[in-house]
């Protein structure tokens, strides 16, 4: 990677060993501003209450909570103003988290830093760097802005918190300025990044960017979270109870207005306008969203999911793309030996060990970590080893030489590059040719190679550095691939979800872990993060599907390509364990962070966090969500198709001239049924995997199928009641009798209903079916609560016509549907069965196909 230098800012002092005076530095600081991380301002508390305000959710719990207390059902009421305290609480705890999410960003960088100021090295706060300034960092420091390195030796950089990559980078000194202009583009490896770590050596930095210029403070920049949007379900579900609201308002006024008209007084108008007010108000539709998100996040917190938005367990299950980032999350984020070739006569485990006597536990480098963990768990430890001198790695050597003293003889054991090691060793042409074909097949499967060799000495001469050597091997590397990764991948293939991974890596490295995790089916296609980035700006679309993996992807990319994708329709979860993670974690529709390795800034950014880093996980939680969407559908279908005859017939009938069809108590009787049911029924459990279903990238809540099965059962059911109720007023007016069939065919109603959505699969659907028909019996049929009710037991002939309404109003309509829904697959386009079938897209009796006649 190459970064622009711009050569005016360090030309002057590039030279100087005594750093800037201190009026050189108060000029600059002047002209660059402070070496900080741009903040988020702080939102004024009333800009706060502002943006609550405008939720219309909040208001239409208002007004519920009004509408409950006006008619004297005070517990309702208060129940719904105390509901209102948790929303305004989310809004400022996501507020308060966005800021310190800013700020965890801002405390990823050093504090202090020592800076070389008039000839002298000062420790001073890092927030007065400025450009120019000459910066002293030592072994396991952070650097503390961006700069060109200047001096150093065996210098390694952990850049993982921007390149998401486990592998150490190493950097050389800059010893002159290029030329070339004004700017010239300089390589990665002679720049230290703010909020890397320096792992070896001791290097000097010129600084070049402070602040908000520097890739990190670029990175933060995008941590900036704008505004919330409300997510496709919140704004179907905001339209659809608008519009029962405004229905609701409507009917009430005609209802009073009739009334009146009819001379019924104006008790009698108000009671009937109350009465269809709060039979018809969607107060269940909200109320139900926060339940069934509530249990989502439950679930899949037992699937080792956090979740730290609720909402994002809505779009979890309508993901039809994973952008996955490869290190941490699908491999394990740690350098690992993976392979050891031994040269002829030489063990596996006398050249892990002749390595690991070339390494040092401590040195900070994740290779010779690497090295002594896997030398560790190799037979034939245990020699006494004293290490006499060493020859420490270096750019221009490119190998790392240890004298060491073992149990009493004298050896030279030497790691580095191959091609080093093999040109200091007594080899014949072939035989290096041939070793040298093992070190690029190596290569070409993404792995890091070391060559090792090694010379018993009579004695050492101090300063010279052995030459003649035996060549023991080779050492590959590899950081591995997570277990069940590619079991996850599988799954989101057969379900038409598109993996993208992301990499910093080479291409030969990332298209060896895509073959091995199965994206493309074994053979991935690959690009460049510069060559997507350049057919993006081209306008060029449709491309990223074809795309498996994306080499040398840079946050600008990543973020790039989340957009790109959101675009072209794909509903976007991006994972990512790094500060290179945050741009695209926040632009993505399910930003999920790892959570055992993952940087606290992306796991504050994140909507989902990881807690045991498993791929795997990803996938249950896809299947989660997509049973939280089939759960609302069905609960929503329910409530829809329960209120629909609930609001008729107390329109029609009063508006008929006959007396008010449902008394309060009747009303609170229903509720005490409909809402129990629409918030315990339909609470399916999902399976671990996610199904063959294509994802449901559509917002709506229905099909045009799913609302005409609504209406269908829903007027159905309404003509049935009218029937019923006039079939039993008779000629003399048996108000009590009729009133008795109706409620008695509504809650047969409703049990069929909720049998039919659930198919009898949930605990919560069997009691509450049993529940509403005991209580049915009971209320009606007990001569004392019935009279309580203004109710008449019902006779026998009326029990079989109540049961024979609702059989019809539910079976027919659905009956009807689920032979459309056949058809449909016949001809290959239908949605399957099972809790897939609920959310494939396209589907128009989606439902129905999952349901049973009756």
């Amino acid at each position: 990677m190459r970064h622009p230098l711009p050569v005016a800012r360090i030309a002057a002092d590039f030279a100087d060993d005594r750093g800037l005076s201190d009026a050189e530095r108060a000029a600059r600081l002047g002209r660059y501003g402070p070496n900080a991380i741009l903040e988020r301002p702080v939102r004024a508390w009333l800009a706060i209450a502002a943006d609550t305000a405008r939720d219309p959710m909040i208001w239409f719990l208002v007004a519920c909570a009004g509408l409950y207390l006006a008619l004297g059902s005070y517990q309702e009421g208060i129940t719904l103003l105390v509901a209102i305290a948790p929303l305004i609480g989310m809004d400022v705890f996501l507020h308060r988290r966005t800021q310190a999410s800013t700020e965890g960003l801002g405390q990823q960088l050093a504090h202090e830093a020592t800076v070389i100021r008039g000839g002298a090295a000062a420790v001073i706060p890092a927030l007065d760097l400025v450009p120019g300034d000459l910066v002293e960092v030592a072994s396991g420091e952070a650097f503390p802005a961006d700069g060109v390195v200047v001096a150093g030796e065996r210098l390694q950089v952990d850049e993982a918190s921007l390149t998401g990559e486990s592998h150490p980078v190493a950097k050389r000194p800059l010893a002159a300025l290029p030329a070339g202009g004004p700017e010239v583009a300089l390589d990665g490896d002679r720049w230290g990044f703010a909020g890397t770590r320096l792992l070896t050596g001791r290097a000097r930095l010129r600084v070049v960017y402070t602040g908000a210029e520097t890739l990190y403070g670029a990175i933060v920049q995008g941590a900036i979270r704008p505004d919330s949007q409300r997510t496709p379900l919140q704004v179907a579900i905001g339209s659809l109870v608008r519009g029962l609201l405004v229905g609701a308002a409507l009917l009430c006024a005609t209802l009073a207005f009739v009334r009146l008209r009819q001379g019924a007084g104006w008790v009698d108008a108000l009671i009937s306008a109350a009465t269809l007010a709060v039979a018809a108000l969607p107060e269940e539709f909200p109320v139900v969203l926060t339940v069934f998100l509530g249990v989502g996040v439950y679930r899949l917190a037992r699937r080792r999911a956090l979740v730290r938005r609720a909402v994002c367990v809505e779009n979890i299950g309508r993901v039809s793309c994973v952008c996955a980032d490869k290190t941490g999350t699908i491999t394990l984020g740690r350098l690992a030996v993976d392979e050891v070739v031994p040269a002829d006569g030489v063990t596996a485990d006398a050249l892990a060990h002749l390595a690991a006597l070339a390494s040092r536990a401590d040195s900070g480098d994740p290779l010779d970590a690497a090295v002594c963990a896997h030398a560790a768990t190799r037979a034939g430890a245990g020699a006494e080893v004293t290490r006499v001198a060493e020859f420490p790695f270096t750019e221009d050597r490119r190998r790392e030489t240890a004298i060491v003293r073992v149990d009493g003889r004298l050896r030279a054991i030497v790691k580095g590059s191959p091609e080093v090691v093999l040109a200091a060793c007594a080899l014949d042409a072939a035989t290096r040719d041939r070793w040298q074909a093992r070190v690029d097949a190596l290569g070409r499967r993404g792995r890091k190679v070391i060559g090792c060799a090694h010379l018993d000495l009579d004695a050492h001469v101090a300063g010279v550095e052995p030459d003649g050597l035996t060549f023991a091997g080779l050492v590959a590397f590899a950081d591995p691939v997570r277990d069940g990764v590619a079991d996850a991948v599988a799954q989101c293939r057969a379900a038409g979800i598109h993996v993208l991974m992301l990499t910093g890596d080479h291409p030969a490295t990332a298209e060896a872990i895509g073959a091995a995790i199965g994206l493309g089916g074994g053979t991935p296609r690959c690009a460049t993060g510069d060559a997507v980035l350049a057919r993006l700006e081209a306008r060029d679309r449709g491309f990223l599907r074809d795309l498996d993996v994306v080499a040398r992807a840079l946050p600008a990319h990543k973020l790039a390509i989340v957009r790109a994708l959101q675009a072209e329709g794909e509903i976007v979860a991006v994972t990512g364990d790094g500060v290179n993670d945050v741009p695209a974690l926040l632009a993505a529709d399910v930003g999920i962070a790892m959570g055992e390795r993952g940087t606290r800034s992306a796991r504050d950014v994140a909507a989902m966090v990881l807690l045991d880093d498993d791929f795997h996980t990803i996938t249950r939680a896809i299947a989660e969500g997509r049973q939280l969407f089939a759960n609302l559908q069905r609960g929503f279908q329910y409530l829809l198709m329960i209120h629909l005859p609930l609001v008729i017939t107390a329109t029609l009938v009063p508006l008929a001239g006959y007396p008010i069809l449902y008394l309060p108590v009747h009303i609170v009787w229903l509720e005490a049924i409909i809402h129990p049911s629409a918030m315990l029924a339909f609470q399916a459990a999902s399976t671990a995997r996610i199904g063959d279903a294509a994802p449901r990238r559509s917002a709506q809540l229905f099909t045009r199928g799913e609302w005409a099965q609504v209406l269908a059962v829903g007027l159905l059911a309404a003509v049935l009641m009218i029937a019923t109720y006039d079939r039993s007023l008779g000629a003399e007016l048996a108000v009590p009798h009729a009133r008795a069939m109706c409620m008695v065919v509504m809650t047969l109603v409703s049990a069929a209903i909720t049998g039919a959505l659930s198919r009898l699969r949930t605990a919560g659907a069997r009691w509450m079916i049993g529940l509403t028909l005991t209580s049915t019996v009971v209320m009606v049929q007990v001569p004392a609560l019935s009279r309580l009710l203004r109710l008449r037991p019902l006779h026998a002939d009326d029990w079989a016509i109540a049961v024979a309404a609702a059989a019809l109003a539910v079976g027919l309509p659905l009956a009807i549907g689920a032979g459309i829904g056949r058809l449909r697959g016949g001809r290959g386009t239908g949605a399957g069965t099972g809790a897939g079938a609920a959310v494939a897209p396209g589907a128009g009796a989606a439902l129905v196909t999952d349901l049973p006649t009756l």
